[in-house]
């Protein structure tokens, strides 16, 4: 992709990011508090809600990938032509938000939740995949991509402090055990995602030239019927696990993040039942996280920008922090300690700081994914990875929830009982503790083997643009094919109109 003329300010980077709000909110909210909505003011078990995330799983695994898809070949519509083939999508959901408040309505049957749930599933896959592509179309600089990944994490952080913060004020309205704290908590939310939605839509734009005029597609690509287009996205969609960065990036991601949805999922279920605490100390911690999170993700954002610390480096330090606030909650837990308000905030503090960079490095990462992929390809495919990243990311929140409802079920879980036995209270700390520590873990052993820097990054860009001007494959020094090769997973004789780039050329001919 071509140097884009428009440069990237704070201002526009705001207005890219605040769509995270939707993005960070709405599953934050959903990660801390359906699970318990569910089974205490909805009538249901937590089996049969956690049936609702996994169906929403199954339909998720086409739809997010569909999307990627559509997005990356939509120009060619008269609509695309027109509005644009990632910002159409944004500019008919802004309005579509108001369906997340029907989300919370209590004393309605399993059929009623299970089809709002999939409704915001669609939504979410509507509005976050082609804005994920937006970073990539928008700048190719490192630092403006950087800024764009930075604002964006502190708009998700900032969401995340909402989905805490919210439900705790209300509370103090309606009282600690009134299921309309959660309703409300939907409406204001709804209004808050159209209003985000809408704004991005005004501040952000697409790069004009998104295919370059040296790469002519193969014949009959990107036409035909449905078995064609069906044939074309699962070929891009295991293509893109051939890059090795991605299957990196992929493995850190998915264990990261589910590592944390199971956090924030039991979380509740620990300070309720564990340390027999009402549930507004478990907005009171997780807002003093999540505002410990807005400025350190400005800090993570200066660790790699200012201080040139490697994403890898930076992850094992967020990890490291992870590991003793467990071991800190396990503690309290089975010596049942009094531990002062603030010494606890303090301890959740430290944890928003960690949780800042563990979620703010791998989307930072992601920007540069399509860059790696393009000296396989020579072509630009933000949509496709776009769609596995958020199907990853939603179905992590869903599949983390629906087996903990599994375990809780199994361990004598009783639904509105205030003291529960103790098979449920060690699943609780179980899945709090080593459920989470075992999945962070993966994703520590990962970052040893993950070789993205600003260096690599940088020399393969200098190379993709020097390839771009005709230079010829033998000048490559033999630091930068080593380079080429660690990220992409393929000898430097096989990108760039070698046997990778044919092979994808084949393919898609052959889906056609």
């Amino acid at each position: 992709m071509k140097p884009t003329e428009r440069r990237v300010g704070y201002g526009t980077a705001i207005g890219y990011g605040v769509t995270d709000l939707f993005g960070g909110g709405a599953f934050a909210v959903i990660g801390t508090w359906l699970l318990f909505f569910y089974t205490t003011y909805c009538g249901l078990s937590v089996l049969e809600a956690g049936s609702i995330f996994a169906i929403a799983r199954v339909i998720d695994a086409i739809l997010s990938p569909i999307m990627g898809y559509i997005t990356d070949n939509f120009a060619n519509t008269w609509l695309g032509k027109k509005f644009g083939r990632r910002r159409f999508f944004l500019l008919i959901s802004a309005p579509m938000m108001f369906l997340y408040a029907l989300v919370w309505v209590t004393d309605m049957s399993y059929w009623y939740y299970l089809g709002t749930y999939l409704s915001i599933e669609l939504l979410s896959a509507m509005v976050l995949v082609p804005w994920e592509t937006l970073s990539s179309e928008m700048t190719n600089r490192f630092s403006e991509r950087t800024r764009l990944s930075g604002v964006r994490m502190i708009c998700s952080q900032l969401g995340g402090l909402l989905a805490v913060s919210i439900p705790g004020v209300i509370m103090q309205f309606t009282g600690k055990d009134n299921p309309m704290t959660y309703t409300y908590t939907g409406i204001i939310f709804a209004c808050i995602f159209c209003l985000a939605v809408f704004t991005t839509w005004m501040c952000t734009w697409e790069a004009k030239d998104v295919r370059e005029e040296f790469e002519p597609e193969p014949l009959g690509a990107r036409s035909g019927n449905l078995w064609h287009h069906l044939k074309s996205l699962v070929l891009d969609l295991l293509s893109s696990f051939k890059i090795r960065m991605f299957r990196q990036h992929i493995i850190i991601y998915i264990f990261s993040f589910t590592a944390l949805d199971v956090f924030g999922a039991v979380f509740t279920y620990y300070v309720v039942y564990g340390l027999h605490l009402d549930a507004s100390a478990v907005s009171g911690y997780l807002t003093v996280a999540a505002l410990a999170s807005v400025p350190s993700t400005f800090g993570f954002m200066m660790l790699l920008e200012k201080m040139n610390m490697t994403p890898s480096g930076a992850l094992r330090l967020a990890y490291g922090i992870i590991f003793c606030v467990l071991a800190f909650l396990f503690y309290v837990y089975i010596t049942e300690m009094a531990v002062s308000v603030l010494l606890f905030s303090g301890v959740f503090a430290v944890f928003g700081f960690a949780r800042a960079g563990l979620y703010y490095i791998p989307w930072n990462i992601y920007s540069f994914i399509p860059d790696v992929d393009e000296i396989v390809t020579k072509k630009r495919r933000e949509g496709i990875f776009a769609g596995v990243m958020v199907l990853t990311r939603k179905s992590t929140v869903a599949l983390a929830i629906m087996l903990i409802g599994i375990v809780l079920q199994e361990s004598g879980f009783v639904k509105g009982q205030g003291v529960q036995p103790d098979s449920a209270l060690d699943a609780i700390i179980g899945l709090l503790v080593f459920a989470t520590a075992a999945l962070l873990a993966v994703s520590f052993y990962m970052t040893f083997k993950f070789k993205l820097t600003r260096e690599t990054h940088k020399m393969l860009i200098q190379e993709v643009a020097r390839l771009k001007l005709g230079g010829n494959l033998q000048d490559c020094t033999p630091e930068c094919q080593k380079v080429i090769k660690d990220l992409t997973g393929y000898q430097y004789q096989e990108v760039w109109g070698g046997r990778a780039t044919h092979k994808a050329v084949r393919n898609e001919i052959a889906a056609g």
